[in-house]
């Protein structure tokens, strides 16, 4: 396994990187991005990987609507779909992350065959020496338990996981469960906090500092022969500033003794 860290798209986040001890940055293009500083720092993202030593991980696809009112797929989406794949593919990053929306107007069989057009449309454009993965955040896409799954999945057996346990626990799922059902098609894993108390979610602190048990996540995927990245995903409103740069070096010492 590999230990790295969710960052901009920016020198800076190599340097951060390697000060930690880190193995790769991840980037995360959200909603109305569209990748414009990877395609602004096309030259210069190898350059910082070579003098930082850190690759990049993963590029991910996020918040977007995929599917349209119709239960289309818009066309603009699998195009940034494949230009992120294609980038990925130059930076030499193995994961590419995505998700599908759902549309509440369908029937929920209408929304699966949608979301199977869509997974199905990547994985026929995904290049060489990229994998492409479904996220199970809630936001933006439906395909992230384990009734999802078994239909998805199962008719699509090279689409991985991107697993974060976190919005498994805030949706009242059983995410030691949930890795032990899939964990062969997990891909790659973030490392974010959570806090629940008396069913109220209060805060995500640094992994290692909240109530998930991450011991069992990581010997579960020691069983499944895991050999993807951990990626810290400092997501915490109240650890932010001076206090929330003491809770990233926390979690980064944490799981480097957890990996041994």
């Amino acid at each position: 396994m590999k230990l790295g860290i969710i960052a901009p798209v920016a020198e800076e986040s190599f340097r951060y990187a390697q000060t930690l001890g880190l193995d790769f940055v991840e980037f995360c293009i959200n909603g109305p991005d569209h990748g414009e500083l990877l395609h602004q720092y096309k030259e210069e993202l190898p350059l910082w990987m070579e003098k930082y030593q850190v690759s990049v991980g993963s590029i991910g696809r996020w918040k977007s609507v995929i599917q349209l009112p119709d239960g289309s797929i818009d066309p603009k989406e699998l195009e940034i779909a494949r230009d992120l794949m294609e980038i990925a593919k130059e930076l030499h990053c193995p994961h590419y992350i995505c998700g599908c929306n759902y549309v509440a107007s369908r029937s929920k069989f209408s929304n699966y065959i949608s979301a199977v057009s869509f997974f199905e449309a990547v994985l026929e454009d995904v290049p060489s020496g990229v994998d492409v993965s479904v996220y199970n955040c809630r936001k933006g896409n439906f395909v992230n338990n384990q009734e999802a799954w078994s239909l998805v999945l199962e008719h699509l057996p090279a689409l991985g996981i991107k697993f974060d346990p976190s919005h498994s626990r805030y949706a009242g799922s059983d995410y030691l469960e949930e890795l032990v059902d899939w964990g062969e098609r997990i891909r790659h894993v973030h490392l974010k906090g959570s806090m629940i108390v008396n069913g109220q979610r209060i805060d995500d602190p640094p992994a290692g500092l909240d109530q998930t048990d991450w011991k069992s996540i990581l010997n579960i995927l020691r069983t499944k022969n895991y050999q993807g990245g951990l990626s810290i995903e400092p997501h915490s409103p109240v650890w932010s500033g001076e206090i929330g740069e003491k809770g990233v070096r926390y979690t980064v010492q944490y799981f480097k003794e957890l990996m041994m």
